[in-house]
């Protein structure tokens, strides 16, 4: 059922910056009241079909060397080929999707669960974050580990500074940010927040780290491009009972349907969220929509779809605990649900697009990586 509430209802922000006014006329033309809506993973739209811009002709190729589940899937910056996924044994598995698809390396070396991994821009290394509390730096070219950082907690979320890579940004289960020289490994600064960091992505520029916890925070953090300084500028917190996890942080450049950047994420019950963000006001977040999904037992990632210039819809992907992916429409009151694939046994946990957004990767429960290939529209 839809529902419609202010925003002061559903969420409660801090900011920590005093030099600019929050209620300025520049943010208030970008608020709109949020909606909510509650579905099934199942709930196809009836009568309709499938929403013409996600069909998909079938499966291009399954990646099935991996045993035990897969945590974090990504495709290579700018790559449409160069295909990694890390899993919850320790490893790395880093493949090719080109015909004929093939497995470039499996990493070994990190001993329990790979939380989180990012390519440099160049796809020349790989660093990963770790429950066994280290950090890795991988040389693809020849696959081998050329740097461990070892932490004191479990390492959570990591990711490459877009404009200066020399800058690694990592989240960990002692309530912390950690950016370290990638060339050295040495600590440059540390920010501290209120609970386990999660998940997190950078903004285009660099200048802005958006961070999820353990309790369902979303932070703001404003981040130097020379010095690799942080500074918390504002928290969003929502005002439901139950505290959940932040599982997916993602980045968006541009919306049509927020007419400038946005911000997606989801908690490990199946809230997503869908953010406004104000650059000028350092990352402040306006929420623009939510959808509830089924609950979940298990930690699954979403991701937004390709932007379709034509389209006014905001179209998320995610795995589902029922084996299946699905495809919604944020902005659908009702049937919310536009696509679904099937192929996977076990649930499906991690989604990934690649650059030429020809190819969706979907992974699941016990290790078996599917890339679906989508069918060309005009």
């Amino acid at each position: 059922m839809l529902t419609s509430s202010p925003l002061s209802h559903l969420s409660e922000v801090e900011s920590w910056s005093s030099s600019k006014d929050l209620r300025s006329g520049a943010l208030a033309s970008n608020h709109r009241t949020s909606f909510s809506s509650s579905i099934s993973d199942s709930d196809l739209p009836r009568g309709q079909g499938v929403e013409p811009a996600y069909s998909f002709v079938g499966m291009h190729c399954i990646f099935d060397q991996c045993k035990s589940a897969v945590t974090v899937l990504k495709f290579g910056h700018m790559s449409s080929d160069l295909l990694a996924y890390g899993a919850s044994d320790g490893t790395l598995t880093v493949c090719n999707v080109s015909d004929p698809p093939t497995v470039i390396n499996q990493l070994q070396g990190h001993s329990k669960d790979v939380t989180d991994f990012d390519f440099s821009s160049n796809n020349q290394y790989i660093a990963s974050s770790s429950a066994d509390k280290t950090v890795r730096v991988w040389e693809l070219s020849k696959g081998l580990c050329i740097r461990v950082i070892y932490g004191v907690s479990p390492q959570l979320c990591i990711r490459f500074h877009p404009v200066n890579n020399n800058f690694l940004s990592v989240g960990n289960a002692n309530k912390e940010i950690t950016v370290f020289n990638f060339s050295t490994g040495r600590v440059i600064a540390k920010s501290i927040f209120d609970s386990e960091v999660t998940s997190m992505d950078h903004d285009h520029t660099g200048h802005l780290i958006f961070c999820g916890d353990a309790q369902g925070c979303i932070y703001s953090v404003t981040m130097d491009s020379r010095t690799g300084a942080l500074s918390r500028s504002h928290r969003y917190r929502s005002s439901s009972k139950q505290k959940f996890p932040i599982t997916t942080v993602q980045y968006r450049s541009f919306s049509l349907l927020a007419g400038g950047p946005v911000l997606l994420t989801c908690t490990k019950d199946g809230s997503l969220s869908f953010f406004s963000v104000a650059l000028e006001v350092q990352g402040y977040l306006t929420l623009r929509c939510s959808l509830k999904l089924t609950p979940r037992i298990h930690s699954i990632r979403a991701s937004f779809c390709p932007l379709l210039s034509l389209n006014k819809g905001e179209y998320i992907v995610a795995g589902s605990e029922d084996s299946n992916v699905y495809f919604y429409d944020l902005t659908r009151p009702k049937h919310t649900c536009v696509n679904k694939l099937q192929g996977h046994r076990f649930p499906v946990l991690v989604v990934a697009w690649n650059h030429g957004e020809n190819f969706l990767a979907s992974a699941d429960l016990y290790g078996v990586v599917i890339v679906w290939k989508r069918a060309k529209t005009s």
